[in-house]
């Protein structure tokens, strides 16, 4: 099989990652970390675009990464409209999207922007996004939140949950298509999502919407007291919005968002730490649980995904749970840089047709 050569780009709020693969192997990689003081001198999300595409540029150069070299661009998809999964070529209308950040500023946003940037320097060479968060395949029933005003929205870690999804399939020798998996992925967000034969057909909103806190979230809040404190007079719509994400869940009980520390101080006999890390594997267990009712029972597999998967402590304490519904597989982390690169690679080998994003 020919070697092709993939860049992978990835933005996050205080960093940008780059890779290169050849083929599915990994051979260079790199966190550009970036100072938060700086991105604000800079400006909003659209602002930074020059800036990390400048950086991304600089190290490929530094390392003697030509881009002549490179057969294909793939970054890491934004806050688009609701799309289906797949691979979605960056066109022009994809390019305005991301731009006007039409379903919010996020830096992933400029995943597909710096992609086709680059992409555009290269004779024959095309960029395009992944499983951007913003998948949508929610079944009908579950778009309704309880009032017409509070549709349910699917916005969570559709690209590594997608990819843990298939590569437990792969190695079954099964296909993702005709599986029935429940797939938490355990973060700074927390998103469990019911895949039925390929689909995701339900999924809490992980970003701020609902679902199971986080270190940094609080997922479902009693309504009638956010209702309170919106309209107490104490508090700014900034301030909510931040007790939602980022100032929300593990860190606004404890002060920090380090589930490791936690874990080490309630098995150090820490009552406040034991009782927040044991909530917060009862809301996981829990919404795992309402996802087998989704799929009616009929399971096949619980995937346990990201960061927080690491941990032994806190997969046995929802393993003890949910096992009963389906047998439980840990695959922390989450390896996005392959996985934009797997998708890449099949795009290349033609065993994907790229959509057209409208």
């Amino acid at each position: 099989m020919k070697t092709f050569k993939i860049l992978t780009i990835n933005p996050g709020s205080t960093s940008t990652k780059i890779a290169l693969f050849e083929n599915d192997q990994l051979r260079f990689e790199r966190n550009i970390a970036h100072n938060s003081e700086d991105l604000k001198k800079i400006g909003a999300i659209p602002e930074q675009f020059s800036f990390r595409k400048q950086l991304v540029e600089d190290v490929l150069y530094k390392e003697n990464i030509s881009l002549s070299d490179i057969d294909i661009v793939i970054g890491r998809g934004g806050l688009v409209k609701p799309i289906e999964s797949g691979v979605y070529r960056v066109n022009s209308r994809l390019k305005e999207d991301l731009k006007a950040g039409i379903m919010g500023q996020h830096a992933s946003n400029l995943g597909g922007l710096i992609a086709a940037a680059i992409a555009e320097q290269i004779p024959g060479v095309e960029a395009y996004i992944v499983d951007p968060v913003v998948v949508d395949e929610l079944s009908d029933v579950a778009r309704l939140g309880g009032h017409p005003l509070f549709p349910r929205k699917s916005i969570f870690h559709a690209l590594n949950q997608k990819a843990v999804a298939r590569m437990y399939a792969q190695e079954r020798g099964i296909p993702y298509e005709q599986l029935n998996l429940i797939v938490a992925h355990m973060g700074g967000g927390v998103s469990v999502g019911a895949h039925r034969k390929g689909r995701v057909i339900d999924v809490n909103n992980a970003l701020n919407g609902s679902g199971p806190f986080s270190p940094e979230r609080s997922g479902t809040l009693e309504t009638g007291l956010l209702v309170d404190i919106c309209f107490s007079g104490e508090y700014s719509k900034t301030d909510v919005q931040k007790m939602l994400s980022g100032q929300g869940g593990i860190v606004a009980y404890l002060g920090h968002s380090n589930t490791k520390k936690v874990v080490d101080d309630a098995l150090n006999g820490d009552k406040r730490s034991e009782l927040i890390i044991q909530a917060f594997c009862y809301q996981v267990a829990k919404e795992i649980g309402a996802m087998g009712t989704v799929l009616s029972g009929r399971v096949d597999a619980i995937l346990l995904t990201g960061g927080i998967a690491y941990s032994d402590y806190i997969c046995q304490e929802i393993i003890q749970r949910v096992s009963f519904i389906a047998p439980v597989v840990t695959s922390p982390g989450e390896d996005e840089m392959r996985a934009l690169a797997v998708s890449g690679l099949a795009v290349l080998l033609e065993e994907c047709h790229p959509k057209e994003y409208k």
